[in-house]
């Protein structure tokens, strides 16, 4: 069975809404939640901060633009029609 990371072109991102009394501590929760999840090379792309807690979007990049994508060493990755 293909491992579904292996077959991600460039990133994962996660939303969602994180109780927290500041933006500050959102972003950290934020990022330290896909640390947790591990998840190493990780941006936060979108955070408002609305009362009760704060909306968060995270990236964690897989590849990266011009990485050596792993699903190109597969056998038979080159051939078309497979």
């Amino acid at each position: 069975m293909t491992e579904p990371l292996s077959r991600v072109l460039d990133a994962l991102d996660v939303e969602t809404f994180l109780v927290c009394s500041s933006e500050a501590e959102g972003k950290h929760l934020a990022l330290s939640l896909m640390k947790k999840l591990g998840f190493n090379d990780v941006d936060l792309v979108f955070i408002k901060f609305q009362g009760s807690g704060a909306r968060v979007r995270i990236r964690s990049y897989i590849n990266r633009p011009g990485a050596r994508y792993p699903w190109l060493d597969e056998p038979g990755a080159g051939d078309a029609g497979s």
